[in-house]
């Protein structure tokens, strides 16, 4: 059995947490197998004032519209605005449990999706810095782990991260931190989400 049967055969077992309505956004999880193993499509999202996630490491996504047919829904639609990406053309894996960071009044829902052939992508400047393979194997690797530290809501907070190879100093923390951890332990073999 290959890496997405696997999963697909998992997450379709599984029947996620979903949070309660509201403030919501939703994430497209694109995998790929490489040469190197499992990789997923990460973004580096442009710098702008405006945005919350200004500047960080994620997965595409964004904020749910009135017009969305759902959650799944607003993950396609994103990462075709922010990727050029039509997720239409993709193998969908399943659905992780939604994920409520707290102190930010929103819930984040994630759909996993599987791409045999390598995507031509067109990031959206406005909102995409740059798109690249992230190997699932790094966040197993303990010289990579690493803690974020800074100032929210006037308390020093502490997360857990997983250096980016590559020249810049870069991490990956946070929602797509968790997002990925619960994708990993879904493929542990005996373990439940």
């Amino acid at each position: 059995m290959d890496s997405f049967e696997q999963i697909q055969r998992v997450l379709g077992r599984h029947r996620p947490r979903t949070g309660k309505p509201g403030d919501h956004a939703a994430v497209a999880m694109i995998l790929r197998e490489r040469r190197d193993g499992l990789s997923v499509l990460l973004i580096q999202r442009s710098v702008n004032e405006k945005d919350y996630w200004s500047g960080q490491i994620g997965l595409p996504g964004g904020r749910t519209e009135s017009a969305d047919n759902g959650p799944m829904n607003t993950a396609q639609r994103e990462t075709r605005e922010e990727l050029g990406l039509d997720l239409s053309v993709a193998r969908y894996l399943g659905r992780l449990n939604d994920i409520a960071p707290s102190g930010l009044n929103i819930v984040v829902s994630c759909f996993v999706y599987a791409l045999r052939d390598e995507p031509v992508l067109h990031p959206a400047p406005q909102e995409v810095a740059e798109a690249f393979w992230f190997p699932l194997r790094n966040m197993d690797d303990p010289a990579g782990h690493a803690r974020i530290r800074f100032l929210f809501k006037g308390r020093m907070r502490s997360f857990p991260a997983v250096s980016i190879p590559g020249p810049r100093q870069r991490q990956l923390w946070g929602i797509t931190y968790d997002l990925l951890h619960q994708l990993k332990k879904a493929m542990t073999p005996n373990r439940l989400l």
